[in-house]
């Protein structure tokens, strides 16, 4: 099991830059074919930005043509968190790191096999150590 890392606001203020606080700490949402990573072909592992924890490795990531990184698998089911998202007048599934509950994206069933499913994950939430 993950160590949980609990910080207030302000530490995390600290921390993140402007835009990731936003995205990452109040649920915010970058804007398609903005981030860093939704066209990248680079090979190596997607980080937490807030915690460092691993999340996606490069090899999951697909091209789904919505504008953000999009995964078909987590490194490790332990690794996230997912809860039901309400808002927008939408129903959602919110991925968060397991570690320390930061938003990441949203996951939906329309991902390419063998799992089906798609991570679409914001660029700013993610950072790439690369192999």
């Amino acid at each position: 099991m993950t160590e949980k890392i609990f910080k207030n606001d302000n530490e995390w203020r600290e921390q993140l830059s402007p835009e990731q606080f936003k995205i990452c700490r109040k649920k915010g949402t970058e804007q398609a074919f903005s981030g860093n990573y939704w066209d990248s072909k680079e090979i190596g592992i997607y980080r937490c930005a807030c915690c460092g924890n691993e999340l996606f490795d490069s090899n999951s990531k697909f091209d789904s043509g919505t504008g953000w990184p999009s995964f078909y698998q987590a490194i490790n089911s332990e690794q996230i968190a997912t809860k039901e998202d309400s808002s927008l007048f939408m129903k959602r599934t919110e991925v968060l790191c397991n570690k320390c509950d930061s938003h990441l994206g949203h996951l939906f069933p329309d991902g390419p096999q063998p799992t089906g499913l798609r991570y679409c994950i914001n660029s700013t939430s993610l950072e790439l150590k690369k192999k």
